[in-house]
């Protein structure tokens, strides 16, 4: 972008901020003063020793709720988490939005469903959605940096536990019933989420929630591929998007504790964006769309027992069994008068898991006190073909069983509260055998042909985890934290099975059985002042990763990637040779060839975010600062795919009387440093703003709201998705909404 160009936009958005520095009382949900009465004390719940305040907290970790929360509620957790500090969206178009914490993503960046792992396919396959309920959360922790201690070498980049109010162990003083609709004009999107709750008797009540979304295409600045200089304009085709949710939760809580049983649904069906114009009447569109459709359903036990051992103040029990299917389906259309012909299931993926944990939290001891954990996963995956035994399949179906055991432990000396921490887990993984697939194999990088094998032997993995860690008190407005961890992480299923096109992905992908562990040697250092008008967090790591994987690409000699047909082909090989431009079947070269590639690799940035009520009193005014920079590169040198761009932001809040405004700059910088076959990505500019009212009636909680994302209409590319040169950032968006809650009181 030219820089005047650039400087423009900056003042425009300038502009938009410059009237709200007005009165403002909006903190940011992550710095919370430590003892100051007149603001709620956050606490976390996904913390190794129980409920803890922000904090207190050893670890760094964010928190978003209240009003923070509602602010940032958007139709998928990867949006949602947008622009915190640290963590960026890995979207593929928007009916997928996966988090990704410090350049990490995938399946080394663990998402909870209330302490418990969300028990998807989303680390299987980059086109793959997270399974839950984002728009239900009442609470958001964002753990950033390893933290396999308690939830194991899956959470080695980081953890999002998004807590619902299913497993409150308080209750209302009454039945309540909780709204929140909204209604955008851009891809007419509808979103309506209830929850509810209803005491049956002392100390026992029923919770029920749910949720609905459709929307049609979304409308998108420009042409939809990076290169694109015809056809169909500002419209992203096919990114329609259907969800619905619901939930069922009994639980009875007493002075002895809680418990909970809960059972919960969720279901989706969104497309693929890309370019659709089987007649190629406006330019050379494809003549078919995927469409991703999938649903499971949960069971979930939680419990708290207080003082269940003499020794022990509290013991933790979770469970979860979850079925998950997944179809992705073609739909082809005629080139003749763009009719429809046929849907096509081109793959299925069923994921059956059940996971437990249980804890014991015991009584000092020489003045420490801390955890005992165990834990255990069971996971069967299962994807194929369905047209026909002999066809490919992208990961080959693969039974995973674990065990770990972990302790940490704690104490405070003086003014520093030291942590110690050790984990040791066992992996257990076994295949399937694969028989007369039609895939024979493929060709490598260095022209050697790699045969499928038919059996690939059980793999047994034991990760071992350490890590150390202090917050020291600075006086009373100041932390220091500091902390090392020596994490290990297996490598995941389709890391290693992989082999075959995944369809709706658009990639060929190439596992390695005999992958080695991951081994993680983590350095951060952070201050924070939590107290005064002025807060802030500031925090730089260093993460040293040997037989770190990552999906590469192959440069085909061009500085573009290899693509190669459904059977893994590349142009005149095999059935790929003698093939003619618009030639169908398998002379279609759409897959990019991609390898789960293994190399030493070193990670480090730095992140702040913070707050400053520059006016205090009846008429605050209160600025928002942010920034991040995370680099990823191989040791011996040479950049890592889809690293995050550096980015800074501004942004100010006021409120007057029951109106609360606030409005935001993010500056998404160019990222030009890139892995081999990757494109770089130019720089953005997002511009956002929110009002709420609170509606004066007496007896009713109830506000309107209004929400403007990407005001500028930018076109950005995400650098951290696969999909950037596919599919832009939608469009301008406007939601118009109301919150409501009925009783309660």
């Amino acid at each position: 972008m030219p820089r005047s160009s650039r400087l423009l936009r900056t003042l425009l958005s300038a502009s938009i901020l410059a009237p709200l520095a007005v009165p403002a009382a909006l903190a940011d949900a992550n710095i919370q003063q430590r003892g100051d009465a007149a603001l709620d004390r956050i606490v976390v719940t996904a913390g190794p020793l129980g409920r803890r305040y922000v904090d207190e907290m050893i670890q760094p970790v964010s928190v978003l709720h209240g009003e923070e929360l509602a602010r940032r509620m958007a139709g998928s957790l990867g949006e949602m988490l947008d622009g915190m500090p640290g963590v960026t969206n890995a979207d593929f178009g928007p009916g997928v939005g996966r988090p990704v914490i410090r350049g990490q993503q995938g399946s080394r960046v663990m998402v909870l469903d209330d302490g418990l792992p969300v028990a998807d396919v989303s680390g299987e396959g980059v086109d793959h959605a997270v399974a839950i309920d984002a728009r239900g959360a009442s609470q958001i922790e964002i753990f950033r940096g390893p933290t396999t201690l308690m939830f194991g070498s899956g959470a080695a980049g980081g953890v999002v536990n998004v807590r619902s109010q299913r497993f409150l162990p308080t209750f209302a003083d009454s039945p309540f019933l909780e709204m929140d609709a909204s209604y955008s004009p851009n891809g007419n999107d509808r979103q309506l989420d209830l929850t509810g709750e209803y005491q049956l008797g002392n100390g026992f009540a029923l919770r029920a929630s749910g949720g609905i979304r459709r929307t049609n295409d979304f409308d998108i600045n420009g042409f939809q591929e990076d290169d694109q200089t015809e056809g169909f304009e500002g419209r992203l085709q096919n990114s329609s998007i259907k969800t619905e949710l619901a939930s069922l939760t009994g639980i009875s809580a007493g002075d002895w504790g809680f418990a909970a049983l809960s059972a919960s649904y969720w279901s989706t069906d969104y497309g693929i964006p890309e370019v659709f114009d089987p007649m190629r009447i406006r330019g050379d569109g494809s003549d078919h769309i995927e469409r991703v459709t999938a649903d499971y359903v949960r069971f979930d036990f939680r419990s708290e027992l207080n003082n269940p051992l003499p020794g022990f103040s509290l013991a933790r029990l979770a469970a979860a069994w979850t079925r998950y299917d997944q179809d992705e389906t073609e739909l082809e259309f005629s080139r003749t008068d763009g009719s429809f012909e046929e849907a096509v299931v081109e793959a299925t993926f069923e994921n059956k898991e059940f996971e437990a944990r249980a804890d014991l939290l015991h009584e000092p001891v020489a003045g420490w006190e801390g955890v005992i954990g165990l834990q255990f996963t069971n996971r069967d995956f299962f994807a194929d073909d369905p047209r026909g035994a002999d066809r490919g399949f992208y990961v080959r179906p693969n039974q995973t069983r674990t065990f770990a055991g972990y302790v940490i432990e704690e104490r405070r000396f003086g003014p520093a509260v030291i942590e110690l921490g050790a984990r040791v887990e066992h992996t257990r993984s076994e295949s399937d055998p694969v028989i007369a697939s039609r895939v024979p194999g493929v060709t490598l990088p260095d022209g050697s042909f790699l045969p499928q094998p038919e059996q690939i032997a059980d793999r047994n993995t034991t990760a071992v985890s350490l890590s150390a860690a202090t917050i020291i008190d600075i006086g009373p407005d100041y932390h220091l934290r500091f902390g090392l961890t020596r994490a290990e992480r297996t490598p995941s299923p389709e890391q290693r099975y992989a082999f075959g096109r995944h369809s709706a992905a658009g990639t060929w992908e190439v596992g390695n059985p005999d992958l080695d562990t991951e081994r993680y040697l983590n350095f951060e250092a952070s201050i924070e002042r939590h107290t005064g008008p002025l807060r802030f967090d500031l925090t730089a790591f260093y993460n040293r990763a040997d037989n770190y994987i990552f999906l590469a690409s192959e440069d085909d000699g061009t500085g573009n990637p290899v693509f190669v047909n459904d059977i893994g082909n590349r142009e005149g090989e095999g059935a790929a040779a003698g093939c003619l431009p618009g030639d169908g079947g398998l002379c279609r070269l759409r897959n990019q060839l991609v390898f789960n590639q293994q190399d030493d690799a070193h990670f480090y940035g730095a992140e702040l975010g913070g707050s400053w009520e520059v006016v205090e009193g009846d008429m605050p005014v209160t600025l928002h600062f942010t920034a991040d920079y995370v680099r990823g590169s191989l040791r011996d040198g040479g950049d890592l795919p889809r690293i995050s761009p550096w980015r800074y932001g501004l942004g100010a809040s006021t409120r007057l009387g029951d109106l609360s405004l606030r409005a935001d700059y993010l500056r998404v910088n160019a990222q030009n440093r890139v892995a081999e076959a990757e494109s770089e990505t130019s720089g953005y500019d997002l511009v956002s703003f929110d009002a709420s009212y609170a509606l004066p009636f007496e007896g009713l909680d109830a506000s309107l709201y209004l929400k403007g994302r990407n005001l500028l209409d930018e076109a950005g590319r995400r650098h951290t998705s696969f999909f950037k040169d596919e599919a832009p950032i939608i469009g301008r968006a406007i939601y118009f909404g109301v919150r409501a809650r009925f009783g309660g009181n």
